[in-house]
């Protein structure tokens, strides 16, 4: 179960946006292009120093454990993330095992920032942050398509400058 179908039962009635599924693939390219490299480095410094070749095996299979878990847990991570505007708030919900609903009022939103590395802009993602008077309560959406996360940001800002105008 993801943590937007965790959460629905408790806000029965509201719609739960996924994010792009691209943002798996961006995520996945980090974990390769991290950590490769850094195990190829490792096991030449190994080989140069003379360490028994066990020690080498050993680390090989080590790395590709956690390239083949963090593959999988990627998947998974990703899947959780999902949003939801309501009248007044924002929510944004993420987790496997520790699952995080974040509300946001409008009316406390500061700033609504949109950012994309090299990789997501190559992959067509982009991450709406979220920013707002208290640091906890600070979002962010990441993974949503360059134009739905421009028209997010958009509306975001629009219903904060409404709703904290009342204030």
């Amino acid at each position: 179960m993801d943590t937007a179908t965790a959460f629905t039962s408790d806000h029965e009635g509201d719609h739960w946006v996924p994010v792009s599924p691209r943002l798996v693939t961006a995520r996945r390219i980090v974990l390769v292009v991290s950590l490769v490299p850094i195990t190829a480095i490792v096991l030449g410094v190994l080989a140069l120093l003379g360490v028994v070749t066990w020690v080498s095996v050993v680390i090989a299979v080590a790395a590709l454990i956690g390239l083949l878990w963090g593959w999988w847990l990627i998947g998974r991570r990703v899947r959780s993330y999902a949003y939801c505007e309501r009248g007044d708030d924002l929510l944004v919900s993420s987790g496997i095992l520790f699952r995080r609903l974040v509300i946001v009022p409008y009316g406390r939103m500061q700033l609504v920032d949109v950012k994309a590395g090299p990789i997501d802009r190559a992959l067509g993602v982009t991450t709406v942050q979220l920013h707002t008077a208290a640091a906890t309560t600070d979002a962010s959406i990441p993974g949503l398509e360059p134009q739905v996360a421009a028209d997010l940001r958009d509306r975001l800002a629009r219903l904060g400058e409404t709703r904290s105008a009342g204030l």
